[in-house]
């Protein structure tokens, strides 16, 4: 899968000081990535996006 193109976003509530923060790509077709912003060279996961926005749904839910 070639992830050239994606364009990584981070939460409009994550604080400017480099905290405990996750991106997310949601731009490519049928996959959603997801990594660490202190280790943006490591792993990511990957997600179908039907489990993305489950799991979305599920935390606002309870957050």
């Amino acid at each position: 899968m070639d992830l050239t193109g994606a364009q990584w976003r981070k939460s409009t509530k994550s604080g400017g000081n480099g905290g405990d923060c996750v991106e997310v790509a949601g731009n490519l077709p049928g996959v959603v990535l997801v990594r660490d912003t202190k280790d943006r060279s490591g792993g990511m996961l990957s997600f179908s996006p039907a489990a993305w926005r489950g799991f979305v749904a599920l935390a606002q839910s309870v957050g």
